[in-house]
C-alpha cells in the first residue's frame, strides 16, 4: 500500500510539472504576441545607377617573344643589356658567321653561273636541262643564305625592351631563348568575366583601368578579342583588354583592375547597414513592414553604391517599407510601431 502511494504521489507531481510548464509556454506565446518593436522605416524607389563590374588582372607585354635562333653553335656578340630599349630592326645578336660566310661566296659564284647560262639559253647554246640545273642550285643557295643570314643576326622583330638576358659573348647556344624582348608601348591584360555578361561585353568597348601605383590616374583601355568559349570550371570567359603605354608608367606584371561599363539601369538600393548577416553562413536579410508586422526578407546584393548598396529579391520592390532602424531586435512576424523617414 505504501507503494502505490508513494507512485500516486509522484504522478500527480508530474502531472503537476508538465501543466505548469504549458502554462509558462502559453504565457511565453502570448507575451511574444503582444511584443511591439519600435522601428523607423523608409519606403523603396528605384534609382538609375550606372552598371559596372570590376575585375582584377596582371599586365603583359603586348607582346613577347624569345630571340632563339635557329642556328645552334657560338654566339659571337649579344649588343643588348637587360633594359634597353630597342626598335624594330635594330641589331640584338650576332651568331657564328663562317657557316653564313661560306655560303655567300657560294652564292656569289653561281651568280655568275646564271647570269652566264642565261646569256647561253637566250642564244640557244645550252640545253633547258642544263639551265634548270644551274638555276635550281641558285634559287635553293639564295634561300639557304636568307635564312643563314636572319640567324645570324638577329634583328628586333618590333620595337620594345629587354626583359631577359641568358647568354654572354663567346658561350654556346642552346636551350634557352638568348634574350627575350618584350613590347611596353602598348599592354595586355586578360580579364575573367563571369559568363552572366556574355550578351553585354563585346570587342570594341571601351574601359578604364587603374594601379595602386598610382592611384589618381585612370589609364583608357579597349576590349580587343572576347574569347569564344567559358571555362567550365569557373563559369568565366576571358577577353583581351589593351592598353596603351606610350608615356612608360605601367610595366608588365603590376596588378590592375578593371572597370567595364555596363550602361544605366533601375535599381532598388538600400542603406548597407540595413543589411544583416545570417551568423555561421553567408546568407543576408532585410527586414520589411509588411501590414504593420515584420517580415524577414533574404535578399542577394549587388553593386555597391558609397553608403548604399542594391538589394534583389521577388519581394524587394517600389513602394515597400524597408526597416532602417531597430531592425538587429527584430524577429519574424513581430508587430512593428513605426516612425516613417
Amino acid at each position: 500500500m505504501k507503494k502505490q502511494a508513494i507512485l500516486a504521489t509522484l504522478v500527480a507531481v508530474t502531472l503537476a510539472g508538465c501543466g505548469n510548464k504549458e502554462a509558462a509556454t502559453s504565457t511565453e506565446a502570448a507575451t511574444e504576441s503582444e511584443r511591439i518593436e519600435q522601428v523607423r522605416t523608409t519606403t523603396l524607389h528605384p534609382r538609375e545607377i550606372q552598371r559596372e563590374i570590376s575585375l582584377s588582372s596582371n599586365l603583359q607585354g603586348y607582346q613577347t617573344v624569345n630571340i632563339a635562333p635557329s642556328l645552334t653553335g657560338k654566339i659571337e656578340h649579344i649588343y643588348v643589356e637587360v633594359g634597353d630599349r630597342k626598335k624594330k630592326g635594330d641589331m640584338l645578336v650576332r651568331m657564328d658567321q663562317n657557316q653564313y660566310t661560306t655560303t655567300k661566296l657560294t652564292f656569289a659564284n653561281l651568280t655568275i653561273e646564271k647570269q652566264r647560262m642565261d646569256a647561253l639559253l637566250a642564244s640557244g647554246s645550252v640545253s633547258q636541262q642544263s639551265y634548270d640545273q644551274v638555276k635550281l642550285s641558285y634559287d635553293q643557295t639564295k634561300e639557304s643564305l636568307d635564312f643563314l643570314e636572319t640567324n645570324t643576326y638577329v634583328k628586333a622583330p618590333f620595337s620594345g625592351v629587354i626583359s631577359a638576358k641568358n647568354y654572354e659573348d663567346g658561350e654556346l647556344y642552346g636551350g634557352q631563348p638568348i634574350v627575350v624582348l618584350t613590347q611596353v608601348d602598348k599592354l595586355k591584360t586578360l580579364v575573367a568575366i563571369p559568363e552572366s555578361y556574355v550578351p553585354q561585353i563585346k570587342a570594341g568597348m571601351r574601359l578604364s583601368l587603374r594601379s595602386s601605383v598610382y592611384p589618381d590616374k585612370v589609364f583608357p583601355a579597349t576590349i580587343e578579342v572576347v574569347y569564344p568559349t567559358i571555362d567550365a570550371g569557373s563559369h568565366t570567359f576571358q577577353a583581351k583588354v589593351v592598353v596603351n603605354n606610350a608615356a612608360g608608367l605601367l610595366r608588365p606584371g603590376m596588378y590592375v583592375t578593371t572597370t567595364i561599363g555596363l550602361g544605366t539601369e533601375q535599381v532598388i538600393t538600400a542603406p548597407y547597414s540595413t543589411v544583416l548577416k545570417l551568423i555561421g553562413s553567408n546568407d543576408r536579410y532585410v527586414f520589411i513592414n509588411e501590414n504593420g508586422y515584420a517580415k524577414r526578407v533574404s535578399v542577394e546584393m549587388g553593386q555597391r553604391f558609397g553608403d548604399d548598396i542594391e538589394i534583389i529579391a521577388p519581394e524587394i520592390v517600389e513602394g515597400v517599407e524597408l526597416v532602417t532602424q531597430g531592425e538587429a531586435r527584430l524577429v519574424d512576424g513581430v508587430k512593428l510601431s513605426v516612425a516613417t523617414e
